[in-house]
């Protein structure tokens, strides 16, 4: 018998390792070390570092291209506004941007403009850190030419989202403990709804005019430029009454306030100097601890009133006004809702609220009245038209009726063919 031989099933060929086996991974690599590297250097920043642990100190300070390093929890909006209007090269905060509490955007803003923050460096770091100094941003880290290196997280557009989302969570508790403070506060001062109010004899007439209390908050700057747009300063003349940094805010319109009201903090020397009648925010009277914000006035040499009362200086600007007798109370960028007074680290509105309930309908917003204003350039044109055809109407009609009239037209005709035809 003839025996058949087996053969082995062969096994299929493995391919020959190359010399280039693994270079792609490694290849892989090296091109994103690449990449994170000229990302890095990018996003390098290099330049004067100034700092202030009131960021509406720091403000006035800062020039274009500057690296402002601010101790600001909760970075509002107005302060991150003001800090993309200096054009800062980046920001630097010793404590946290966004801490959860509410979705504050202050963040948001310097994310969608695309300066940079370098978010929770720390106090130690913000002590040691020199005003003025030169220093380098890269990455998660400020270097100083003294070796100074501070340490924090570089935030991104989607991480600020992220953080943002995570504190809108929050938003619930923190209303409720908004309005719990709030009621224990109306509680304590509710004699402000009915009680006399001492006012400083001012200089400025207020009764029965028009009283324009400029605050430096959110939208101040565009609810300026509408009120003046639609000529409501030209028309109103209104007696022009500034809370603090809100006298700056008139003179860069070139506007001089009449009067300046507040505790003097965050007013610039300039403002106070331009010949406004002062008035320094005093504490209520039997809280014992004055009228801090004199103690500036003197120190530049000029003369001010005070004025005693609970609660902010922009109740206070509009509680003096009423008191005046003004008959209507316009306010910019004044303070109501709540991620407002959260910006502002406010526990609680009751002064606010009882302030307006004081004053009633004499006060309105700006944005209102610049509503009310606005119309757009086609409908003042068909307005215009309307009017124009309106009293043309009886003049037209005369022509047609009267001798005169009659003779004007068949001279105006032969006029016409003898010129024309």
């Amino acid at each position: 018998m003839r025996v058949v031989p087996r053969f082995k099933r062969r096994e299929p060929l493995k391919p020959k390792s190359s010399p280039t086996e693994g270079m792609y991974t490694i290849r892989n690599a090296q091109i994103t070390d690449q990449s994170k590297a000229l990302e890095e250097k990018a996003s390098l920043v290099y330049a004067r570092v100034l700092k202030d642990r009131r960021t509406k100190n720091l403000i006035p300070r800062l020039r274009p291209g500057d690296i402002a390093l601010i101790a600001h929890q909760d970075l509002d909006a107005v302060a991150a506004r003001a800090l993309v209007e200096k054009r800062v090269s980046a920001v630097v905060n010793a404590a946290a941007s966004i801490s959860g509490r509410y979705p504050n955007r202050g963040p948001l803003i310097l994310m969608q403009t695309g300066i940079p923050l370098l978010d929770a460096v720390g106090e130690e770091a913000f002590f040691l850190a020199p005003d003025g100094g030169q220093a380098t941003l890269i990455g998660d880290s400020l270097r100083f030419q003294n070796g100074l290196c501070l340490q924090g997280k570089r935030l991104t557009l989607e991480l600020v989202e992220q953080q943002m989302e995570a504190a809108r969570a929050n938003l619930d508790h923190e209303l409720t403990l908004f309005a719990k403070n709030t009621l224990a506060y109306i509680e304590r001062e509710k004699g402000l709804l009915a009680a006399p109010i001492e006012v400083p004899p001012l200089k400025t007439r207020f009764a029965d005019r028009h009283v324009l209390i400029v605050v430096r908050g959110e939208g101040y700057k565009q609810d300026l430029a509408l009120l003046l747009e639609r000529g409501y300063l030209h028309d109103a003349r209104p007696v022009l009454l500034a809370v603090d940094g809100g006298a700056d805010a008139l003179l860069e319109v070139h506007l001089r306030p009449d009067v300046i009201l507040g505790d003097m903090d965050s007013v610039s020397d300039e403002a106070l100097k331009c010949g406004a009648e002062l008035v320094v925010h005093g504490y209520a009277r039997e809280d014992g601890r004055g009228a801090p914000g004199m103690e500036r006035i003197k120190k530049l040499g000029l003369n001010a009133h005070v004025f005693h009362m609970a609660g902010t200086s922009e109740d206070a600007a509009m509680l003096l006004a009423d008191e005046l007798g003004a008959r209507l109370i316009v306010a910019v960028g004044t303070h109501f809702s709540l991620e407002e007074f959260l910006d502002k680290g406010r526990r609680g509105m009751s002064s606010t609220f009882l302030t307006r309930l004081r004053i009633g309908s004499k006060l309105v917003d700006a944005k209102g009245i610049g509503r009310l204003l606005e119309t757009q350039p086609h409908q003042l044109f068909r307005a215009f038209a309307l009017i124009l055809l309106a009293a043309s109407t009886p003049i037209i009609a005369m022509l047609f009726i009267s001798g005169a009239g009659k003779a004007l037209l068949r001279f105006l005709s032969v006029l016409w063919h003898y010129h024309f035809r």
